[in-house]
């Protein structure tokens, strides 16, 4: 059974960086997506970024667009990881970790339905 297992999370200052890890237990032909959603108290879960496994091409939501970066790292295991650079207080939220099959392109799984695979969530909280 493929798990995803998140890091990284915690509290910062606004203004501040973060970066979240995700690693996935084996790497596996099922999984060439990864991605990151997030989900805010009293709102829904919503798409963050993700990455192709396999190519490295990227698709970002347009609230973190140049502020976030994704990369991966093929080794043993696929590490993603999700850089975060000058947070606000709207930033803060659980952050998943999400994996899926291959897509035409990366702007094509921005969607939860895309990814059938889930990590358990970190916690980001962003101080003002």
């Amino acid at each position: 059974q493929v798990q995803l297992v998140e890091s990284g999370g915690g509290l910062v200052q606004a203004g501040g960086s973060l970066r979240l890890s995700c690693t996935l237990s084996r790497r596996t032909f099922e999984i060439d997506t990864m991605g990151w959603f997030r989900q805010s108290p009293g709102k829904e879960r919503e798409f963050v970024a993700n990455i192709k496994v396999s190519s490295g091409s990227t698709y970002y939501a347009d609230s973190v667009k140049g502020r976030f970066t994704i990369s991966r790292v093929n080794a043993k295991n696929t590490v993603v990881y999700l850089q975060m650079a000058s947070l606000g207080p709207e930033d803060t939220a659980v952050y998943f970790c999400a994996a899926g099959p291959w897509v035409d392109s990366a702007r094509a799984a921005s969607a939860e339905h895309d990814y059938t695979r889930w990590g358990q969530g970190t916690q980001v909280t962003v101080s003002s």
